[in-house]
């Protein structure tokens, strides 16, 4: 897999990915985009979406984090033992978030958005063999 894509292209799509997503996010927040199409149709009340979506927001924040040292934008050398961790549990909660969005009762969550989390899953886990 090393030789298909490169660690940091790897990151790079990934970091857009997730900025991407932290946009969509926003707008979920923000009532642009109907939040019928995420967390699976299961959000009732605004009191949930506010809370999930904030938990979404936040771990997207530290998923583009834990990229962006790993291939260099932020550099340090104190918590990259804790950073190589991070990579693989972001390869493991985008791989249940696939599982999540094939199980989804949301069309768009099908469709669309597992497509996309199969990618991220691959570019995640190109980025966790990275030494």
């Amino acid at each position: 897999m090393e030789k298909l894509i490169s660690a940091r292209l790897s990151g790079n799509i990934l970091v857009i990915s997730l900025v991407l997503l932290v946009i969509f996010h926003i707008l979920i927040l923000l009532r642009i985009v109907p939040y019928e199409t995420v967390w699976g149709g299961q959000i009732v009340d605004s009191s949930s979406l506010m809370i999930l979506e904030c938990i979404a927001l936040f771990l997207t924040i530290m998923f583009i984090l834990v990229i962006s040292i790993k291939i260099g934008y932020i550099k340090t050398k104190r918590f990259m033992k804790a950073n190589n961790i991070g990579i693989w549990i972001m390869f493991g909660y985008f791989s249940l978030n696939t599982i999540g969005n094939f199980a989804s009762v949301v069309s768009v969550e099908k469709m669309i958005l597992a497509p996309i989390t199969i990618l991220m899953t691959l570019l995640a886990f190109r980025l966790a063999l990275e030494k």
